[in-house]
């Protein structure tokens, strides 16, 4: 049927435009979840907002592929990577933004200690 036609379009473009995105070093994936950036630094608060503006939020990684994933932009940029993680009103413990508590962390020994080598 027609909609069914539409949505093949459709599928085979996103498909496309994801591929030339890829090819760009600008997204990745991992367990259906997209990862993108557009390699340009910014502070924390405005790419927070930036994650927002597109339909997204800031990367919160919440397994070791999610991890890589992300850890892929930070090779490949040469740079470090914001994430949805935040000090609790505990110091030395982190939460979600949102304030939940993290399920998954990967810190270096003696980290996180804030000075960009967690």
């Amino acid at each position: 049927n027609e909609n069914g036609d539409i949505i093949q379009q459709l599928e085979h473009r996103i498909s496309r435009l994801e591929g030339v995105l890829r090819l760009n070093k600008v997204i990745t994936e991992f367990g259906g979840k997209i990862f993108a950036t557009n390699g340009k630094r910014a502070d924390f608060d405005a790419t927070v907002e930036k994650c927002k503006e597109v339909g997204g939020s800031i990367a919160t990684p919440r397994n070791p592929g999610e991890n890589d994933a992300i850890l892929y932009f930070v090779k490949y940029f040469n740079t470090y990577a914001y994430l949805g993680i935040k000090q609790s009103i505990i110091p030395g413990k982190f939460q979600l933004l949102n304030g939940a508590r993290l399920s998954y962390t990967n810190w270096y020994s003696n980290e996180p200690s804030g000075k960009g080598e967690e």
